[in-house]
C-alpha cells in the first residue's frame, strides 16, 4: 500500500557527492520517520541517518559528510552526501514508518528497492 522510489545512486570519485532521493506514494496518512541504511558487501545492513519530525540522527562514520532532509508537502526526502570516501561503497536503502489512510490508521514500515553507490578511489 505504500511505494518507495530511491534514485540518485551512481559512480563517482572519492571526495566528491551524491544525493539521494526517496519518494513515497500510496494510501499514506502521516510519515513519522525517514532513514537512509546502507549494505556493503559481506556487511550487515547498517543505519546511516534518521529524521523525525523533530530530530536528525547520523552513524559516526558520516557525521559532518552526510545530510538527511525531509519535504513533507512531497514525502519525500533525500540524502546529501559529500565528500565520499571509498568505504562509502554500498547499496543504499531507504525505509519510511508512519500511518495508513483509513479505519485505525495503521502503522506501516516500508523499504526501497536500494540504489548502488560506487565510490572510486
Amino acid at each position: 500500500q505504500v511505494q518507495l522510489v530511491e534514485s540518485g545512486g551512481g559512480l563517482v570519485s572519492a571526495g566528491g557527492s551524491l544525493r539521494l532521493s526517496c519518494k513515497a506514494s500510496g494510501s499514506i496518512y502521516s510519515i513519522n520517520a525517514y532513514s537512509w541504511h546502507r549494505q556493503a558487501p559481506g556487511k550487515q545492513r547498517e543505519l546511516v541517518a534518521l529524521v523525525t519530525d523533530g530530530n536528525t540522527n547520523y552513524a559516526v562514520a558520516v557525521k559532518g559528510r552526510f545530510t538527511i532532509s525531509r519535504d513533507n508537502a512531497r514525502n519525500t526526502n533525500y540524502l546529501q552526501m559529500n565528500s565520499l570516501k571509498p568505504e562509502d561503497t554500498a547499496v543504499y536503502y531507504c525505509n519510511i514508518k508512519g500511518n495508513l489512510r483509513g479505519m485505525g490508521y495503521r502503522s506501516f514500515d516500508s523499504w526501497g528497492q536500494g540504489t548502488q553507490v560506487t565510490v572510486s578511489s
